[in-house]
């Protein structure tokens, strides 16, 4: 396996903690970056879905997850290598604050993360409420663990307080302060129960970003960030694509992809694509019917539950998915996908509707999120993606619950807890869990091998 040494400029805007203002602070820089005509990568620490997708509407091109617990560290940095050898600049958004990790510690953190692609960090905070004490803050994170922290960005912060905040960090700490972002009227982004509205329910997301943008070119060295993006140590990564067949087999697999069902990896979409498949694209919410000629089908997760009366009311849609996964085609749903394939679904108001029923179990949406973080998917019976026994790891967000989760897998926690989850069989893989194909490749050829059946078996009936 080669081992490939490549120039890539990169730098991480991580917190101290959440809502401390990374990704306002990140989008900000990517579109003021951007405005340079700056060719740039973007990145999301974590399981993440939706910070992704404002990155995306700010350079254009797909932003990608770095998990250091859906995937080794191998991959991560392949990964990373492969989505951002061709910028000028790659920029990581990091999650929770630095040192937040797996289980109360460090590792998963965006620390670990900084450290194992050896990428310079950039700390956010708050500026304003305090002064001096700003630096006590600092201070902490700068020695609580070996860190590649080399400088701050003050959020939320005065333009009359901005010059005695640098002056008091930079003569405390020695640390170098890259500007600041003061509050920026007309350009915040709401919040709901799975965090931040999706980029794509925003009217008004460019001019605000725009907003942004022109804020950040005035108050932020940008100049000073591109320059520390070039300090890195050398990265070195193994191309472990090239010990792999890339194309497996030709099919085609419908992607459902709207305001309802939009939390993809990329990568996920990238490799099945790379192992032979056509992704057809299409909308539960607005179409009639499944594309035609599918080998495969992909329900992600989303917001079914925002958009519960219109999926329900599209009767023609949930009708086609009913009657080409209970006819065999290969489906994997997750989360919202799985919610849609179930026999009803609850929304926070409690009002039910229909869904395709192909599943036996009805989901609810609550007020607390039913299970959150990282867990162990291990297989206990022959199924779509893998055999019993077979295991990757996965992650799950969610407020519903349901009549039934499945039995198919285990999800373990690290903690030494488990459950039942996924509704396993031959044809389905269906439940909350979301996976990264790249955790398990193997997954992935499964799945692939799986519709390439189905097309053959299509074209003997044909025959």
């Amino acid at each position: 396996m080669n081992v490939i040494t490549t120039d890539l400029p990169r730098f991480m805007i991580a917190g101290t903690n959440s809502g401390a203002g990374k990704t306002t602070v990140t989008c900000a820089i990517l579109k003021a970056l951007q405005n340079r005509g700056l060719r740039l990568s973007a990145f999301k620490c974590g399981p993440d879905y939706i910070d992704p997708m404002f990155h995306t509407q700010v350079i254009g091109t797909k932003s990608r997850n770095l998990d250091l617990y859906m995937c080794d560290e191998r991959t991560v940095r392949y990964l990373f290598a492969q989505n951002g050898g061709s910028a000028d600049v790659s920029v990581i958004e990091g999650v929770m604050g630095l040192y937040d990790g797996l289980d109360k510690g460090e590792e998963c953190s965006s620390n670990h993360l900084a450290r194992v692609t050896a990428t310079p960090t950039i700390l956010v905070l708050e500026g304003r409420g305090a002064s001096l004490s700003l630096a006590a803050k600092i201070y902490g994170f700068l020695h609580f663990r070996p860190n590649n922290i080399k400088g701050v960005i003050l959020n939320k912060t005065a333009a009359a307080m901005y010059p005695v905040l640098k002056e008091i960090i930079e003569r405390e700490l020695h640390v170098k302060v890259y500007g600041y972002m003061p509050p920026v009227t007309g350009a915040e982004f709401a919040s709901r129960h799975l965090g931040l509205v999706t980029a794509g329910e925003i009217a008004d997301i460019r001019q605000r970003l725009e907003l942004l943008a022109a804020a950040c070119e005035q108050t932020v060295d940008l100049d000073g960030l591109l320059a520390l993006a070039k300090e890195h140590a050398p990265f070195n990564y193994s191309d472990i694509w090239s010990v792999e067949p890339r194309v497996i087999q030709h099919v085609r697999i419908g992607v459902a992809r709207d305001k309802a069902f939009c939390f993809y990896y990329e990568d996920n979409l990238a490799l099945l694509e790379n192992m032979g498949a056509r992704l057809e694209y299409f909308s539960p919410l607005a179409d009639s019917r499944l594309p035609e000629d599918l080998d495969g089908l992909i329900l992600s997760g989303g917001y079914p539950e925002e958009y519960a009366r219109i999926l329900s009311g599209n009767a023609a849609m949930l009708n086609s998915v009913k009657q080409e996964v209970n006819g065999g085609l290969p489906t994997i749903a997750e989360c919202g996908g799985f919610m849609y394939l179930c026999r009803s679904l609850a929304n926070r108001a409690g009002v039910g509707y229909k869904m395709a029923g192909v599943i036996d179990a009805d989901c609810v949406i609550g007020d607390r999120l039913s299970n959150f973080g990282y867990i162990k998917l291990t297989a206990q019976t022959d199924n779509l993606l893998c055999r019993a026994g077979e295991s990757i790891n996965a992650h799950e967000f969610h407020y519903s619950t349901s009549s039934d989760a499945g039995s198919g897998f285990t999800a373990g926690k690290a903690d030494g807890r488990s459950r039942s989850a996924i509704h396993a069989t031959a044809t389905m893989f269906a439940g909350y869990p979301h996976i990264h194909f790249w955790g398990n490749r193997d997954f992935a050829r499964n799945f692939i091998e799986k519709c390439h059946e189905r097309r053959q078996g299509a074209n003997s009936h044909k025959r």
